[in-house]
């Protein structure tokens, strides 16, 4: 058995969403300096690094992220590679998948070299996932799709692909790092923080390859 941590690692060098506040992460309290003990303050959004979006990000008055289904955050899970060429995920592009699909797909492109050379600015020519791209996921029965960047959708259009997934109930599984892992077939375990109300929340995740 062989486990892959997709997981980002938190820390003020982990890029983040244009515009929103960089990561800070400080030990307030230092036994070096007099303290009973170590302690951190970590400031951040809950899109950090590799989170999953619940559905009331995109639709107002939908669930928070303590409410999604611990059934489809784990088990069976396929990676699947795209061509580098891909600057755009369509329907087109997803037909040569085949059929049918697992209920967890994870979608690797070019964006796992951006992880892979440590880049710590926001890269906005991203591959995302276009409308038709997502309408085709859905209407397969994909229950959980994985990106390995932090958005599911292409970057100034994130609405109609979040709105897509979000109101068919699909779990979004961005900030992935793919880099080290081959496409095939998985065990995932994605565990969000359970914060009540969220729109979302950072994620510990790791594929198992049995």
């Amino acid at each position: 058995m062989k486990i892959y941590d997709i997981s980002l690692t938190i820390s003020k060098d982990l890029p983040v969403w244009q515009g929103d506040e960089r990561i800070s992460l400080e030990r307030v309290k230092k036994i070096e300096e007099g303290a009973n003990s170590n302690v951190s303050v970590l400031k951040c959004g809950v899109h950090v690094g590799t989170h999953v979006d619940a559905p009331v990000h995109f639709v107002p008055g939908e669930k928070g992220i303590e409410h999604l289904s611990l059934e489809v955050l784990i088990g069976p899970a396929r990676v699947v590679q795209l061509p580098e060429t891909c600057d755009l995920i369509t329907a087109e592009v997803l037909e040569p998948l085949g059929v049918p699909l697992p209920e967890r797909v994870l979608l690797k492109t070019r964006n796992s070299e951006f992880w892979r050379k440590g880049l710590t600015e926001f890269q906005p020519d991203y591959v995302g996932i276009s409308p038709d791209g997502a309408q085709y996921l859905v209407d397969k029965g994909v229950r959980l799709v994985g990106v390995d960047y932090l958005s599911v959708a292409p970057f100034k259009k994130t609405r109609p692909t979040h709105e897509i997934f979000l109101k068919a109930g699909v779990i979004l599984l961005e900030g992935a790092n793919l880099c080290e892992v081959v496409p095939g077939d998985y065990q995932l375990i994605c565990l969000p923080i359970k914060l009540g109300g969220s729109d979302g929340a950072p994620a510990r995740a790791v594929l198992i390859s049995e």
